[in-house]
């Protein structure tokens, strides 16, 4: 190899290491994903943590910034789509997917290409609570956010032994 090769590969070297270093900074340590607490508190996630058990930022989520989708399902269509900006999993997971006003607009999307993207709570639950059974994490709902007042009442937290539930 010659020395410019040697030089040209050291350069490419330090400019992918320097750019991983610019995407951590821009990594929160910490998130709270308190958007829909209402029976339950929200998770205060250790972002910081799941980054040292994961392979990379695609095991969690479907894309990284900087790149288009990985997701088996999104790719079908966004194969060639522009980068992301964010990663965030509300930019495509809807806080409240059953409301009267996202009913009624994919009523209007006549192809219903996404008729089947899951809401924000599901999308957070599958991808958690999946990982969590495989790496024996935990499962519990009350492992990772504790109940509200609002989720005893739901639940009978107090309420005899009569085998009714809030289901």
């Amino acid at each position: 190899m010659s020395a410019k090769q040697i030089v040209m590969t050291l350069m490419m070297l330090a400019i992918v290491a320097a750019s991983s270093l610019v995407l951590a900074a821009e990594m929160p340590e910490r998130a709270s994903l308190d958007s829909m607490a209402v029976l339950f508190e929200g998770v205060e996630f250790d972002h910081a943590m799941h980054i040292d058990l994961g392979e990379d930022c695609s095991t969690c989520h479907h894309h990284t910034t900087g790149t288009g989708t990985t997701n088996e399902r999104c790719i079908r269509c966004h194969a060639d789509s522009d980068e992301v900006a964010t990663v965030g999993c509300r930019d495509c997971h809807l806080d409240n997917p059953f409301s009267a006003e996202n009913i009624n607009r994919e009523a209007l999307d006549r192809y219903q290409f996404h008729i089947d993207t899951p809401g924000l709570k599901a999308a957070y639950h599958w991808n958690c609570v999946g990982c969590h059974e495989e790496m024996d994490g935990p499962t519990d709902c009350q492992d990772c956010h504790a109940r509200t007042l609002e989720g005893d009442e739901f639940y009978h937290k107090n309420a005899s032994a009569t085998g009714k539930s809030g289901h």
